[in-house]
């Protein structure tokens, strides 16, 4: 239904939650080289326990081999600098949820990208830096797939 993008994504606990994430929302998770860490990683392994078969896992080899798999009509890039609340975006089954990496977030070139629809924040407050990826990816998920009626989902 939706398309998580890790943008060079650095700690594998992160991308293992991820992984477990989308498997429980039905999300597919898209992970763009270099990756910080390899797929075989035990943290990456533990924090998506036995989720791993249960997920739509690919993996890119760029930003441009990415999109040429994704072909997307809506990226959504999310960033402490974007210009519309999480909760102002109207979701639709097919949309990309692009997130940057850990350590930096997505590079200016990334957010800049013609494909990107809007540049998207989740709210905080003042003098904090970031929100862990993998909450962060959550909490936008589980936006998307409430504006769905949880379609699929066990009730």
């Amino acid at each position: 239904m939706f398309r998580i993008l890790f943008h060079t994504p650095e700690i594998p606990g992160n991308t293992g939650a991820a992984i477990r994430l989308a498997a429980v929302a039905g999300a597919e998770l898209h992970l763009v080289e270099p990756l910080g860490f390899s797929l075989e990683d035990s943290k990456l392994r533990r924090a998506g326990l036995d989720y791993h078969d249960l997920t739509v896992l690919h993996v890119h080899g760029s930003l441009e081999d990415a999109w040429t798999a994704l072909q997307p009509d809506r990226v959504f890039a999310f960033t402490s600098e974007g210009d519309v609340p999480y909760t102002d975006i109207a979701y639709r089954p097919g949309d990309v949820l692009l997130f940057g990496r850990e350590s930096d977030g997505l590079p200016p070139a990334v957010k800049q990208d013609p494909r990107v629809t809007s540049r998207v924040r989740v709210p905080m407050l003042p003098a904090r830096r970031s929100l862990n990826l993998a909450n962060t990816a959550s909490i936008v998920l589980y936006e998307a797939w409430r504006q769905q009626g949880f379609a699929g989902a066990q009730r």
